[in-house]
Order: structure tokens, then C-alpha cells, then sequence
């Protein structure tokens, strides 16, 4: 090619973007990137991107979050300090032993169980995402029912061995308690802590519905109107409406669910806008909920204390959304998630009969300080010789079971086609 075709050719590669407006150059620029990771090499990414990606169907990450497991432990650890330095001797004659140097910390650790609730809707979303109802469903047994049956257990036991009113069991109460659906029933729990496993679990069925109907990964449009439902409920409620759609705790819910899409699909205007209104929900609700806190416990609660420590939650699990919080990424963190649920079982009433029958013996510092320990180390034992040794074997059994009831379903569904036929 001369010079003279070179210029010819390259003119006419000029007049041809020029010709279209520059549109192919346009698209290329505004066309929606698909990185592997929504935020490469560290920066923070706002994905314009399609409707189909704006309602999170894109494929969901599972990989594990190890900010989590420290999460997770931290607030069970909060949960721990408010019952011993606070609230078992603050109301209902729980326990007979005070910690006066905590307690003026420590009696807002009840906000671990919203933090337990924004980490659930982070993590439930993200194992859902690549399961059917079966796997859902049996990933949940196997993760809830073996450390919840030991924990239970010890703790009736305990009370058989050394409990004193208010703290009592039966045999009757015991066994309902083991279904883990003693609350459902109106049956009062082996252990007053069980009330959030409640809560877990309606939010599960919820996840199990979006399951069963393949929506998981176009879970944000629910999202919107459960909270849009659950704002409507706070201002008025509507008894079992308010129930079934946990109206109370949903907004943390659907922050951590919220978040877990976030750092799955990327950043997007109609995702902060969930996580944001989320937070204000959860602050309008634990306004209301601290005038009946504060009548129960005959004491004050500073707001701005409350309002502060809920606004982190959601900074900090936004900030692993963003995936911003590689600094505190260490799989060390893995046992002391690992330990956070037996642990959260395990504490609260075994931990208040210990006081009561030690307080008049042990010095008080050694006493607190050395149940905590104690119970420390029991939920370390559950964790490895239940939950690691018997979670695989009940996995198991539960599948060959799942698969021997879609055979025998199949089968029954065969014969009764069979049946019918002339």
C-alpha cells in the first residue's frame, strides 16, 4: 500500500466514526463490565449495568468472608457480657450476681443479636445462592441441630442438677424444646437466649420460599417490599402480619442480605438506597423498642449510644460489602466464628445457676471472669466433638434420605399414571 492508499484508507476510517456519532466508542465506554471481582483492583466501582444485573442476576459468590467469623464472634461475645454484668441481675431475679464495672458498657450488648441478624441475612442469602430447597433446607439442619441438641441438653441437665426457681425443667418442656419449635408452640425455652433461634428460623422459611420458587438470585425486588411492608407495619402494626413478615428485625435482615448483594453483583443507586432506608427503619425501631427496655430494667438508655453503635453495624458490614476490610481478613477468625453459635447456647442460664450457687463461696471477680472462660470452652468441645465429628455423618443421612423420598415419590408418581391408563 503507497502513501496515497494509506491516506485514502484512513479517511475513510475517520469519516465512518464519524458517520455513526462516534456510537460504537460511546457503547464501548458506557457497556457494563463483568469483572470477576465487582470492585478490581481495590476501587470502588458503581456498576451501571442492566436491569437483568440490577435485580442481582448475576451468578452469586460464595467464597467465604472471614470478617464475618469475627463479626459473628464479637457479637456473641457482647451477648455473653450483657447477661452476666447486666441483665440477669438488672430484672426477673435471674441471678444473684452484678458486675457494676460493666455494666454501664456492657447493658448495650443486647444490639449483638441485630448484629447477629444483619450477619444471618449476609450469610443465608449467599448459601442459598446455589442450592435447591433440599440442599437449602438440610444445610440448615445440619448447621442449627447438632450443637442446638447439646447445648440443649447440658443445659437441662444443669437445671435438673443445681437449678432453682426461676430457672426449672421437665422432661415434657425438655423434648419440645429439642424440635427447636418450642417457641412456635407457646412452650417456655430450657434457655431464654433460644428466642432468637425463633426469629432464624421464620427468616429462613422466608429465604426457603424465594428458593422453591427459583427467585434467590432475583432477590432484590423482595427485599424492597419486605421493607416497604415492614416500614408500613411499624407505623401500623398488624399483629400476625407483623409476625410473619418479622417486622420487628427485618430491616437488619434485609441490610445484611442487602450487603451480600452488594459485594456479590457490585454497587448500584437502588442497592444503597436498600441499605440506607434499612438504617433508618432499624433506628426508628430501636427507638421504639428501648421505651419497653427501658421500663423492664428500671434504668435509662442513652440514644445517641444506641443509635451510634446500629450505625456501625451498617458502616462495618458495608465496608465488606465494598470489600474494604482485607486488613482484617484472617482465617484464624474461622474457630472463633466456628464457636460463636454453641457458645451463644450454651451461656446464658447454665451460666446463671453457676453464679447463684458459687456467688457466696468464690470471689466475685473470679467467679465472672471464670465462667466466661468456662463457657468458652465448653462451646469450643461442642464445636469439635459434636459439630465436627456428627454435622458430615447427619449430612449424609439426611440426603440418602432426601433422595430416598424423591425415588419413592417418583415411583408413586409413576404407578398412579400407570393407573389411570385404559
Amino acid at each position: 500500500m503507497d502513501r496515497s492508499q494509506f491516506a485514502r484508507a484512513s479517511n475513510g476510517r475517520r469519516r465512518r466514526l464519524t458517520s455513526d456519532g462516534g456510537r460504537a466508542t460511546i457503547e464501548a465506554l458506557f457497556k457494563p463490565i463483568k469483572p470477576k471481582s465487582p470492585f478490581p483492583g481495590g476501587g470502588l466501582v458503581i456498576v451501571r449495568s442492566r436491569r437483568a444485573q440490577s435485580v442481582g442476576t448475576q451468578p452469586m459468590t460464595s467464597a467465604r468472608v472471614y470478617e464475618i467469623d469475627l463479626l459473628r464472634f464479637l457479637a456473641a461475645l457482647a451477648i455473653v457480657l450483657f447477661h452476666y454484668s447486666y441483665r440477669g441481675h438488672a430484672a426477673d431475679d435471674l441471678t444473684v450476681l452484678s458486675y457494676p464495672a460493666l455494666a454501664p458498657v456492657f447493658k448495650y450488648g443486647y444490639l449483638g443479636v441485630e448484629l447477629f441478624f444483619m450477619i444471618s441475612g449476609f450469610v443465608i442469602l449467599m448459601t442459598a445462592a446455589n442450592r435447591n430447597l433440599g440442599e437449602f433446607v438440610i444445610a440448615r439442619i445440619v448447621r442449627l441441630y447438632p450443637a442446638f441438641w447439646t447445648c440443649c441438653t447440658i443445659t437441662f441437665l444443669v437445671t435438673l442438677a443445681i437449678g432453682e426457681p426461676p430457672h426449672s425443667a421437665s422432661l415434657v418442656r425438655y423434648l419440645a424444646n429439642m424440635t427447636m419449635l418450642s417457641g412456635f408452640l407457646g412452650i417456655v425455652s430450657i434457655d431464654g437466649a433460644y428466642w432468637s433461634l425463633f426469629i432464624e428460623l421464620q427468616f429462613y422459611l422466608l429465604v426457603a420460599l424465594l428458593v422453591s420458587g427459583r427467585r434467590i438470585h432475583r432477590a432484590e425486588p423482595f427485599l424492597w417490599l419486605w421493607l416497604l411492608a415492614s416500614a408500613a407495619l411499624a407505623i401500623r402494626p398488624v399483629g400476625v402480619l407483623s409476625s410473619l413478615l418479622i417486622a420487628e428485625y427485618s430491616a437488619f435482615f434485609i441490610a445484611g442480605a442487602g450487603c451480600f448483594l452488594i459485594r456479590s453483583n457490585g454497587l448500584s443507586l437502588p442497592r444503597a438506597a436498600l441499605i440506607a432506608c434499612s438504617w433508618g427503619l432499624a433506628l426508628f425501631q430501636s427507638m421504639q423498642k428501648l421505651r419497653s427496655f427501658e421500663r423492664h430494667f428500671n434504668t435509662t438508655f442513652d440514644i445517641f449510644a444506641v443509635e451510634g453503635v446500629i450505625t456501625l453495624f451498617f458502616m462495618v458490614m458495608l465496608l465488606i460489602a465494598l470489600r474494604r476490610t482485607a486488613f482484617a481478613s484472617r482465617k484464624e477468625w474461622v474457630l472463633l466464628g466456628a464457636i460463636s453459635y454453641p457458645l451463644y447456647l450454651i451461656h446464658q442460664n447454665v451460666g446463671y445457676m453457676v453464679f447463684n450457687v458459687a456467688y457466696s463461696g468464690v470471689n466475685v471477680h473470679v467467679l465472672f471472669w471464670g465462667t466466661i472462660i468456662a463457657a468458652l470452652i465448653c462451646a469450643y468441645l461442642v464445636h469439635a466433638l459434636v459439630e465436627q465429628r456428627w454435622s458430615a455423618s447427619l449430612k449424609t443421612v439426611l440426603n440418602v434420605s432426601a433422595d430416598r423420598l424423591q425415588r419413592l415419590a417418583a415411583r408413586s408418581k409413576q404407578d398412579a399414571s400407570q393407573a389411570v391408563r385404559p
